[in-house]
């Protein structure tokens, strides 16, 4: 095989395509020319144009026993809501932790060899705190998939242009722009941008352990 096919022979598998980091990961990993195919289970048009991307509307309710539709190499889950976009906390349970389990089973059954998992800051399964003790729970499963490379990312708030406002985070990201130099590294804004390259530089890595963890302090490294 030439030099050129190996470059250009991965696949790649996103979920949660449609929010700010799912977003801007497909649109960066559409321009990295060891990724031949982006696929992007979505339940709405992304609203991209791109030979190399394929869109597969899905149920994710039923995602967990679904046979899939393509082989992949590395899956990237950028699932997550907010308690007022889910209207409950058994709704936001399903998305941030059961469709995270569904989307893991399914990427292993499609041959992915990496999984890629956004979480969040303070993410913990033993929390106080019910956010955060759904995250670590999503976590938790992740963990003990049998993939190859396990990389979880755990930023804090997420700064970028959504496709939909969220109440509430312009106050909190105004209050990060003007006053981060007294905001510890660790707990300050960190750009959608600034993820994702994270994510793409720590892909291709080819040695290190099984299971990488990056807290919000080590992804504002990335550029």
């Amino acid at each position: 095989m030439s030099d050129t096919k190996e470059i250009t022979s991965k696949v790649a598998l996103v979920a949660g395509a449609t929010g700010l980091i799912g977003h801007t990961l497909v649109k960066a990993l559409l321009k990295q020319e060891s990724y031949r195919q982006v696929i992007a289970l979505v339940r709405r048009p992304l609203g991209i144009e791109n030979d190399k991307l394929k869109e597969i509307n899905v149920d994710f309710d039923t995602l967990g026993n679904l046979p899939p539709e393509v082989i992949v190499d590395t899956a990237f889950c950028c699932l997550g809501t907010t308690m007022k976009k889910a209207g409950s906390k058994e709704k936001f349970y399903k998305v941030d932790c059961t469709y995270v389990q569904y989307f893991a089973e399914y990427a292993l059954r499609a041959g992915a060899k990496h999984f890629h998992l956004v979480s969040a800051l303070g993410s913990n399964k033993t929390s106080m705190f019910f956010y955060n003790r759904v995250k670590g729970e999503a976590e938790e499963f992740v963990r003990k998939m049998p993939f190859d490379k396990i990389l979880i990312y755990r930023p804090s708030l997420l700064l970028g242009e959504r496709q939909e406002a969220r109440l509430g985070e312009g106050f909190a990201k105004m209050f990060n722009q003007l006053f981060s130099f007294l905001i510890p590294l660790r707990y300050r804004g960190i750009h959608a941008d600034t993820v994702v390259a994270a994510m793409l530089q720590s892909e291709k890595v080819a040695f290190g352990p099984t299971l990488q963890l990056l807290e919000s302090e080590e992804l504002q490294t990335f550029h």
